[in-house]
């Protein structure tokens, strides 16, 4: 079998500097690259921790691009963003603004709880249950 993961995925933003500072600064996501590419253009390359996927946020430059802003999964939760401490980060989000549409709750796989982001992405927040 082949040796493949996931390792980026493009989510479309409005501003750079806008998502970037709220990726990095509200939710404590790295910037691992930002670089010009001309006209106007960058590769911004977020990632939440160490492991797993980064996020390269694409500046919308079309009009479909720009309706797929806060609506990339057609309403689904489309991303799950997890955490060794729900209730540390859980807490930090709030505090910093993030928008919660549910109180955390048990699941048989972990403590979840639905946030929107910046532009209405809806994600899971989640501490997998130990063995998950």
């Amino acid at each position: 079998m082949a040796n493949r993961s996931l390792f980026q995925i493009t989510l479309v933003v409005d501003d750079y500097d806008r998502a970037k500072a709220y990726y990095c600064g509200v939710l404590g996501f790295d910037c691992v690259d930002d670089k010009p590419q001309g006209e106007g253009k960058r590769w911004v390359v977020v990632r939440p921790g160490k492991d797993g996927a980064a996020i390269v946020l694409a500046k919308a430059t079309t009009d479909v691009q720009k309706t797929a802003i806060g609506n990339q999964t057609g309403g689904r939760v489309g991303f799950f963003l997890a955490t060794d401490d729900f209730s540390r980060d859980h807490k930090s989000f709030l505090e910093k603004g993030v928008k919660f549409l549910e109180q955390p709750r048990s699941m048989p796989y972990g403590t979840v709880a639905v946030f929107e982001d910046l532009y209405g992405n809806t994600w899971d927040f989640i501490e997998p249950a130990k063995g998950s």
